[in-house]
């Protein structure tokens, strides 16, 4: 399926590694002209070289911290005027409630629901002027389904959900959309960290920390960079601009709910 996208440019925010790389990777197979952004310029010179090798798309790099406003800044105006925006950065710390305070609770904010916003507010209206753009997301599932641990990431990423819910439906008409993908565990540095605290915690094997999250997962294995990937480059196609303010779950089945 030709997606329409030769020639389109994205900014992909976290995209040296992990599903942000998997997003670049798959706009870039589809023609896409690339700015990546990462906080580490080793990693992401080297994802950008593979990147050009591979597709022959143009690829600017800008290594600085999403979350802050000077970050922010370099990406945009690296980006110009985009046609793509793909939002991304890492999760907060887990714990319990009783763990969190006030700051603790505007860190998870500024990184997981006012960058976005922040992003989104800077590049939407230029995409409404020229009559088309896109705009993904990556939150987590947690956003259907609160995962206990993670009450900074819940409580963050599912404000971010009711901002796009509406500002989605109003900006559809311009021909601008935005959606979300909600990530349950994927094969990528994060899984790693998580069964590696389980082989500590458990005195496992990291093949038995795994088989253990896999019996939770009712297709059996963890997602893939690639295929969060291809559904990134999908929702940025020309064929998804009658999906508005949905958000995708790409899970494998393990949040357990029938809408």
């Amino acid at each position: 399926m030709d997606m329409g996208l030769t020639g389109k440019r994205a900014v992909v925010c976290a995209s040296s590694k992990g599903l942000g790389l998997g997003c670049a990777r798959a706009l870039a197979a589809e023609g896409v002209d690339l700015v990546m952004n990462a906080r580490g310029q080793d990693a992401l010179d080297a994802a950008a070289d593979t990147i050009r090798a591979e597709f022959g798309v143009d690829v600017t790099v800008v290594a600085a911290d999403i979350t802050t406003e000077e970050g922010q800044q370099a990406v945009l105006k690296a980006a110009g005027a985009p046609d793509i925006l793909v939002t991304n950065a890492g999760g907060p710390p887990p714990g319990m409630w009783s763990d969190w305070d006030r700051d603790d609770f505007i860190k998870a904010l500024d990184s997981n629901m006012l960058t976005p916003i922040a992003l989104m507010k800077a590049v939407l209206p230029g995409m409404m002027e020229r009559g088309w753009g896109r705009v993904v997301n990556i939150t987590s599932q947690s956003v259907k389904a609160p995962i206990p641990a993670l009450g900074l990431s819940n409580a963050a990423r599912t404000g971010l959900t009711g901002y796009v819910a509406g500002t989605a439906r109003q900006v559809a008409g311009k021909g601008v959309t935005i959606n979300n993908l909600l990530p349950g565990i994927h094969a990528t540095d994060r899984a790693v960290q998580l069964d590696t605290g389980v082989t500590k915690a458990q005195g496992i094997t990291m093949q038995e920390a795994r088989e253990q999250r896999y019996a939770t997962i009712p297709a059996g294995r963890y997602g893939s960079a690639e295929e969060f990937g291809a559904a990134c480059a999908f929702l940025c196609s020309v064929h998804a601009g009658f999906i508005v303010g949905q958000n995708l779950l790409l899970d494998g089945g393990s949040t357990n709910s029938t809408i």
